[in-house]
């Protein structure tokens, strides 16, 4: 499917305007309105049109199409199932940089009342879902296809080479398959030309066009936590004559809190267990002879990681020892805590600085988040650099935005420019930085 473009070609005459580069970096506000009302479009489409992890061939045909339209050097597609890798070379020497967006959507099924509000329902994991962009992976891709433009115009001028990931399976791949970064790293995507950084941006509730983001780890690492218990089937009225698998797991979920609590130590290693799925049981007088439970661990100091994991493990099979059942533990690790090299962030500060003035600012130092991101399997490759754009609706406080993997959750449009304008800056101040 074609989108049309309404603001490419005055962002291509925009850069052609510009001469030497350090001209075009004192328009790249001008560039970056340029090009809104597209990126606003492209945004509208995607989130109306969402589609899950590894199954993103709508969206991915369009953004190479848009790559193609530019005239990028090289266009891939089918990396990681469906990502998508352009590679842009300047006109002059320098460096290797990529910049990341992820384009999968979520089983959300999204509540009406906007006019582009996703109607999709598929199957995921073997149940019929709604699909949304609740997490804004729609943003990510519309505001890096805007950067494309921009960074294509200056081609004559650019040095260096721009390699830009649209990424699927960010939110992670269906059960049985591979996705998301690992898969992008293993079929290449660093590769021919490799990079030496990265760079990528989150929208997130905050102050309307406010860029946030913090040295060190900003985001935490995540695993994936199943717990089988076990007991022995009976009759609901005499439950002494069995054991009783739903109350051990009760227990358990109440006991992994206090563990995390009591044995971890808040103040050098936050984490978070939090159980999202209990399944046991087919009817209401009999007691069934096991319960599954899935979850999610959220981890920011990686020096603890394993004594965490082997708490999880401790807690879990002695709670259910003590009732008589047994339980088996699965843990299926997700990502690393997101890290940001401190030299990395002061490279730059500037661009980011630059890009905030005259918006909502730079919060330099911001707390770390909860959630995680699979942007870290990249930071393991070569450095990297994740910050945040707050995109609450104009005059919302920063801690009253709509949560992220909610029906709630929105993104104000009128901050995507910010973006688009925070991630061309940052890309030129490394490619004209000091080598």
């Amino acid at each position: 499917m074609k989108i049309r473009s309404t603001a490419l070609a005055g962002a291509l005459l925009l850069a052609a305007a510009g001469g030497a580069l350090a001209q075009d970096q004192d328009g790249i506000r001008q560039k970056a309105i340029a090009v809104e009302q597209d990126v606003i479009t492209w945004r509208r489409d995607f989130h109306q049109y969402p589609e899950l992890g590894n199954r993103e061939v709508r969206t991915a045909g369009i953004v190479a199409g848009h790559l193609r339209a530019l005239g990028l050097d090289e266009v891939r597609e089918n990396v990681a199932h469906t990502g998508v890798v352009g590679v842009l070379k300047g006109g002059r020497p320098g460096p290797v940089i990529a910049l990341r967006a992820d384009m999968d959507a979520l089983p959300v099924t999204e509540p009406e009342g906007l006019p582009f509000a996703s109607k999709v329902r598929t199957t995921y994991n073997g149940k019929e879902v709604g699909v949304m962009h609740a997490c804004g992976h729609d943003a990510h891709t519309a505001m890096l296809m805007g950067v494309a433009t921009i960074l294509s115009g200056m081609k004559a001028d650019l040095p260096g080479t721009v390699v830009f990931l649209f990424q699927p399976a960010e939110e992670g791949a269906p059960e049985g398959e591979e996705g998301g970064a690992r898969l992008m790293i293993k079929e290449g995507a660093l590769a021919d030309p490799r990079p030496e950084a990265i760079f990528g941006m989150h929208v997130w509730a905050g102050l309307a066009g406010q860029i946030f983001v913090r040295p060190g780890g900003a985001m935490a690492g995540s695993d994936q936590l199943y717990i089988t218990v076990n007991g022995r089937q009976t009759h609901g009225a005499s439950p002494w004559t069995g054991v009783d698998p739903v109350v051990v797991s009760a227990q358990t979920v109440l006991a992994l809190q206090t563990m995390i609590t009591r044995q971890m130590n808040a103040a050098l290693s936050p984490s978070v267990i939090s159980i999202g799925k209990i399944d046991g049981g087919v009817r209401h007088n009999i007691i069934p002879a096991k319960v599954e439970m899935a979850g999610t661990i959220r981890h920011l100091d990686p020096t603890s990681h394993d004594a965490l994991l082997e708490n999880i493990r401790r807690t879990a099979t002695f709670t259910a020892q003590a009732s008589g059942a047994t339980a088996e533990v699965n843990i299926v690790p997700y990502a690393p805590p997101v890290f940001n090299p401190t030299a990395l962030l002061e490279r730059v500060l500037p661009a980011l600085e630059r890009a905030g003035a005259g918006h909502a600012g730079v919060q330099k130092d911001a707390p770390p988040i909860m959630a995680s991101e699979d942007f870290a399997y990249y930071q393991k490759e070569i450095p990297g650099l994740f910050f945040f754009l707050g995109i609450n609706d104009a005059g919302v406080p920063a801690d009253q935005g709509r949560p992220g993997h909610s029906p709630e959750f929105r993104v104000n449009d009128d901050t995507l420019k910010v973006g688009v304008e925070a991630m061309t800056r940052v890309a030129l101040e490394y490619l004209s930085g000091p080598r």
